[in-house]
């Protein structure tokens, strides 16, 4: 069993956004639905970090989850592969980062600044492109110890603020983590 800390981090105004400096990385919105293409983002990014919870999902999940109202994914294309994404959902007057992260390729080429840059704009704006929603009050997302290390720097960077950390039990930690392959996450020398 693994304990891991979770750190909850909040922005209150679209003002709070500090953005990073752009790249040459291209960021578009899926239109799409490919419960395929969204479980390869979830696995692929989120493979040394832990991520495991929607990977037991069948296919008929992934489509329940993708078209839930006032959800929105957009993903970092550098050279013209998937570099990144950053899951989005709204309701009511807040709006949630549920996933966001690179692929191990791409770690450490400021495209991770960029697309949180992007993803937190969007997410300020998320009743232009959702009615049913009202204005935007905040914008919130958590990240744990298990995260990769420069996670929680780069929150803080873009803007946003801590306001809750807790503790948890995360016996998944313990064994083998999916994701492109075992190891992904730490090139050979």
């Amino acid at each position: 069993m693994t304990i891991s800390i979770l750190t909850y981090l909040e922005q209150t105004t679209p003002y709070d956004v500090r953005p990073a400096k752009p790249t040459s990385a291209e960021l578009r919105r899926v239109e799409e639905l490919s419960p395929e293409f969204a479980r390869y983002l979830y696995s692929a990014v989120g493979g040394e970090w832990h991520w495991t919870e929607k990977l037991k999902w069948d296919w008929a999940r992934w489509v329940e989850h993708l078209t839930r109202p006032a959800f929105e994914t957009w993903v970092a294309y550098a050279g013209g592969v998937p570099a990144g994404y950053i899951a989005l959902k709204g309701e009511g007057t807040e709006v949630e980062v549920e996933n966001f992260g690179l692929l191990p390729s791409f770690i450490g080429r400021g495209i991770g600044g960029h697309l949180l840059t992007v993803g937190l704009q969007q997410a300020w704006t998320f009743p232009e492109r959702h009615p049913e929603l009202s204005e935007v009050t905040r914008v919130w997302l958590h990240t744990n110890t298990l995260d990769g290390p420069n996670a929680l720097a780069n929150y803080k960077a873009r803007g946003l603020r801590p306001y809750k950390t807790e503790q948890e039990e995360r016996p998944d930690a313990d064994g083998p983590t999916p994701g492109p392959w075992p190891g992904a996450n730490r090139p050979t020398a």
